[in-house]
């Protein structure tokens, strides 16, 4: 069975911007985001009002107290669900994100050229929407625990008439499930991002390594294979014996009969 690069790298830490366990949580924070919008709109509608009636006798000049419209149990039950919800979501997520970028290795965007538009780029686009969610989700929650503090000064003796009452302005609760909504979305952009680096960063370091590997290859020529002298031993050698040496001279024929007739 043949081996491949692929079979050769690490697999995904839980840890990895491209992980399934990042993949869960940010979908579960966007659907906490929607869960926290949802309660938003369930607390605004379900919000406390005033009603001012007059205690004042007829015919004398009578004074006009407050009324709240019940006790505001559910708005505030929602709203506090709200601000504990986002909040949850978006300490796991930065906390989560925060052991990834550090026990992760330094990426290849900034090890080969930071200064190139990739690295720039990226770094402008985390910082929006770092700085993004933060702000959308201390407005979220800064109204939210207006909210909270408003809701729960009248839970007990709310239909009793008072002299002045504190309600909620109309569309509050809304903004902050906007602000909810808002803050899990900047957050799956951040996430975005990451991830998005990621894979540069890994492409980046595969493209390297393929040129250290040709660099190497082309720089050592590869070695001749070694001569060996191996003598060849011959089975049952022939000797050829030659016992007549051929005279040194050889006198034609011819010759040798006019010898005779002189």
């Amino acid at each position: 069975m043949a081996i491949t690069h692929s079979d050769l790298e690490p697999s995904h830490r839980s840890t990895e911007f491209g992980s399934k366990t990042w993949a869960f949580l940010v979908v579960l924070i966007s659907l906490c985001g929607l869960f926290c919008f949802i309660l938003c709109l369930i607390a605004e509608a379900l919000r406390s009002e005033v009603t001012w009636v007059g205690t004042g006798n007829k015919g004398s000049e009578g004074k006009y107290e407050c009324v709240y419209s019940g006790s505001g149990k559910i708005p505030l039950f929602c709203a506090a669900a709200a601000f504990v919800g986002l909040a949850v979501a978006m300490v796991v997520e930065h906390t989560y994100m925060l052991i990834a970028v550090t026990i992760s290795p330094p990426s290849a965007l900034v090890t080969w050229d930071p200064d190139s538009a990739p690295v720039k780029s990226l770094t402008w686009l985390a910082g929006f929407f770092f700085v993004s969610t933060w702000i959308c989700f201390s407005i979220a929650e800064i109204l939210l625990l207006i909210g909270l503090s408003v809701e729960s000064g009248h839970l007990k003796n709310w239909n009793t008439p008072r002299p002045s009452c504190l309600i909620i302005r109309e569309g509050l609760f809304s903004a902050a499930g906007v602000f909810s909504l808002t803050t899990v979305f900047l957050a799956a952009g951040l996430y975005l991002t990451a991830l998005r680096a990621e894979r540069i960063s890994r492409e980046l370091e595969s493209v390297r390594r393929e040129m250290v590997e040709r660099s190497i290859l082309y720089a050592s020529p590869p070695s001749s294979p070694p001569h060996h002298m191996a003598t060849m031993t011959r089975e049952n050698p022939i000797t050829a014996e030659n016992h007549t040496q051929p005279p040194l001279f050889v006198f034609p024929q011819a010759l040798s009969k006019n010898s005779n007739a002189v």
